[in-house]
């Protein structure tokens, strides 16, 4: 079995299809899936699916892109979600310097308070980061004790150990298998099995060779192949660590 550790299945895309989409990544194999919100709306969808689905488990909080506009009121009502058994991480946070490059304060102050809700609730942290890799790691190396995924990591293979040593999994999805996708093969090779995770970041981040189109969760095996064939490790393999680290990492 696999599981797909970020998939937004609450986002709009999927507003008419959803119920098909999930029941094409269960008979692909994906038993588990991980809904993970990054604004109001779609926090709220993110627990009703949860609700909805045994299987399925939810992530709340606020994305950077959305930080400028983040109350007290908000995180309020974000600390109210957190306390919920079908919640099981908090995130989508992070920084985010490709489309928002006038806020950096306000992403960093929003993502510090999110961090320090992951502790206090003992949830692990779901980390956006874009173009912003070197500012993520000095903003999580101020804290100890950390749990939590670097999400379609981006970054280098040479800042993979510093994640790591903080306490994070490295997670991958459909960028991985992209014939031009250097960085991330670099990645995937490097990444110790007990750390990896695969996702596909649907609806966006379709593997090779759906790239460009829509993604949804059954695709995740894609990904989990294309690791195994540059790790040169069987595919059961990486469907059973995965599992078994994702497993582990969210508590369910």
């Amino acid at each position: 079995m696999l599981i797909d550790t970020h998939v937004h299945l609450n986002s709009k895309q999927f507003v008419n299809t959803v119920n098909d989409v999930i029941e094409r990544a269960v008979k692909n194999d994906v038993k588990i899936m991980i809904v993970v919100g990054y604004d109001i709306p779609t926090n709220k969808k993110a627990i009703a699916l949860a609700r909805q689905y045994p299987f399925i488990y939810a992530t709340v909080g606020y994305h950077p892109t959305e930080a400028k506009n983040i109350t007290d009121q908000d995180f309020q009502l974000l600390e109210e979600q957190l306390q919920l058994d079908e919640v099981v991480g908090v995130g989508e946070c992070g920084l985010d310097f490709y489309w928002d490059k006038d806020h950096i304060d306000a992403q960093v102050a929003v993502f510090e308070r999110q961090i320090e809700l992951s502790k206090t609730y003992d949830k692990p942290l779901v980390i956006h980061m874009r173009d912003a890799s070197e500012a993520t790691y000095n903003v999580l190396s101020n804290y100890s004790g950390l749990r939590g995924i670097m999400h379609s990591y981006s970054g280098s293979a040479e800042m993979v150990p510093l994640f790591i040593e903080l306490g994070l999994h490295i997670s991958l999805g459909g960028p991985v298998t992209f014939k031009n996708g250097h960085k991330p093969k670099a990645v995937a090779k490097v990444v110790p099995l007990d750390k990896l995770l695969v996702e596909t970041d649907s609806p966006y981040l379709s593997p090779h060779p759906f790239r460009g189109k829509q993604n949804e969760p059954a695709r995740v095996k894609l990904v989990a192949e294309e690791i195994a064939k540059i790790k040169e490790v069987p595919y059961h393999t990486i469907a059973e660590v995965t599992t078994a680290n994702a497993k582990n990492l969210f508590r369910i």
